[in-house]
């Protein structure tokens, strides 16, 4: 309600009281808040890492901006939405993957997990996260190839496979691969990635390893601190929902401990914090402000199940990781959590209390 002249009011819908931040600022803080963890991709698997990033993060500007041209509205592609779909989508596929598939992905993260369901602020689920499904689905043989991370010539070659023509056959890639790591003079490597080689192997890294990101993995998965730097940045700006996070990394940790209490064959609780995607699936997926829940106890339930059901696809399920599945199982009962922890109006009576009253 505003004063227009002395006894004339302007009666406007809520909200009355409008924050400073837009919705431009906040992504281009996220943005901020993921070159660190860029940087180090780029450092640790050279050109092909950087060229995934460029590659996936154009596709997903390019389509957006086709959509809103085809639907009649203005261009949103200067939000950074597409910007922080399109990166995130590269930091969670392998570095070596064919850039004709990231660029897929691309075009899938936009049509698929953002315009059908209304753009921006309307998505039920990360559409990053929907693209890296459908490309799982699609090419498995391709989003299960790693390369091991500060190969010797990184900066002077492209991994055979980032080339790759679409639909060339696996075997052909498999043999360019293996062409490029003898090169390369790659010894004593697996090709599995720590997560694999502990549920298939009983091979445990080094958390030290894990944390600072020595370890093969998807592009941007690897190194926790940097991971945990930018969440940091995001919270101190107040753009990011720490309770989520703390949810889902903690209820991870207490599950991994159960787990390791009952056979000490299992994982460590350090081990499972800081390898595979839960870092940055915690910190800049699961925090999806579209995606999540608002209420108090809503946020720390929908991290907490999603923390969960992450460790139990790791130990119980026959995938050695399970962060994905999880947050998009997250993704799907986010309105459910939210509608029934929605808080007490002032001054209402429960539904209990009523009915006893009568």
């Amino acid at each position: 309600m505003t004063v227009m002249s002395p006894g004339t009011f302007e009666i406007r819908t809520s909200p009355h009281i409008k924050a400073k931040v837009t919705t431009d600022v906040i992504m281009r803080n996220v943005v901020y808040a993921m070159l660190p963890v860029c940087v180090f991709a780029v450092w640790s698997f050279g050109l092909s890492a950087l060229a995934l990033i460029v590659t996936t993060t154009a596709a997903c500007v390019l389509t957006e901006h086709l959509v809103c041209r085809f639907a009649g509205k203005p261009t949103t592609v200067a939000d950074f939405s597409a910007v922080i779909t399109g990166i995130l989508l590269a930091l969670t596929l392998p570095p070596g993957i064919p850039l004709w598939m990231g660029a897929s992905g691309g075009v899938i993260a936009i049509l698929l997990g953002k315009a059908l369901f209304g753009g921006l602020g309307f998505n039920t689920f990360n559409p990053a996260l929907v693209a890296r499904a459908f490309l799982q689905a699609a090419f498995p043989m391709a989003m299960t190839r790693w390369i091991p991370p500060f190969v010797a010539g990184r900066f002077a070659q492209f991994v055979p496979t980032s080339l790759a023509l679409p639909f060339l056959s696996p075997d052909t890639k498999a043999a360019a691969l293996d062409d490029y790591l003898a090169r390369a003079m790659v010894d004593g490597w697996t090709g599995a990635t720590p997560l694999p080689m502990q549920k298939y192997a009983g091979v445990t890294t080094e958390t030290f390893d894990l944390f600072a990101g020595l370890v093969p993995g998807s592009t941007g998965e690897t190194c926790a601190v940097l991971i945990l730097l930018g969440g940091a940045y995001l919270v101190a700006r107040g753009m990011m929902n720490w309770r989520i996070t703390v949810a889902m990394l903690g209820t991870a940790y207490l599950m991994s401990w159960v787990f390791y209490l009952v056979d000490n064959s299992n994982p460590t609780p350090g081990f499972m914090l800081f390898s595979g995607g839960l870092m940055l699936g915690a910190v800049f997926m699961a925090t999806d402000m579209v995606a999540s829940p608002t209420t108090p106890l809503g946020v720390w339930i929908y991290g907490g199940l999603m923390g969960f059901l992450t460790i139990l696809i790791r130990v119980e399920g026959g995938l050695p990781e399970g962060v994905m599945y999880a947050i998009l199982l997250g993704n799907a009962v986010s309105p459910i959590i939210e509608n029934l922890t929605q808080p007490r109006v002032f001054g209402t009576r429960t539904a209990k209390r009523q009915r006893n009253e009568q």
